[in-house]
């Protein structure tokens, strides 16, 4: 993964990079034919989505913290290629859509031959420890 970081803000050495996630497909993810099965891509997702928070400096831990839940409202994949045992998958996370009430962050993801195997998206609204919406600004 060296070099594949982007800068998503700032310059020189005050610049915010992020990697993507890597995932190593693991044997039990396999279905009897050897294929990963598809519901682990949005576990991948997950994986992802708390590393790239991680990144930007808004782990999970820090934003329960503060009173921040942020329940995923919804969840879409597709499919484009199969993976199988010990394969490496980079996914790459970027936000689509932030508004105060919903984030949406797109997920893609590649194999070790650069080929696209899924994309996805996860939308996640902000509620605080009461289950009451917050506005974030």
């Amino acid at each position: 993964m060296a070099g594949k970081e982007i800068r998503i803000y700032g310059e020189d050495e005050s610049a915010i990079k992020i990697r993507p996630y890597e995932h190593h497909a693991k044997y039990y993810e396999t279905d009897q034919m050897g294929i990963v099965h598809h519901s682990n891509y949005i576990r991948w997702m997950e994986e992802a989505r708390i590393d790239f928070l991680r990144q930007i400096g808004w782990d999970y831990a820090k934003l329960e913290s503060i009173g921040i839940i942020s329940p995923v409202i919804a969840v879409n994949c597709k499919y484009k290629k199969s993976t199988t045992f010990e394969d490496v998958i980079d996914i790459d996370v970027i936000v689509e859509e932030f508004k105060e009430v919903k984030l949406k962050l797109q997920y893609t993801m590649t194999n070790a031959q650069g080929e696209i195997v899924c994309q996805g998206y996860s939308e996640h609204g902000f509620i605080n420890p009461e289950g009451k919406l917050i506005r974030l600004k």
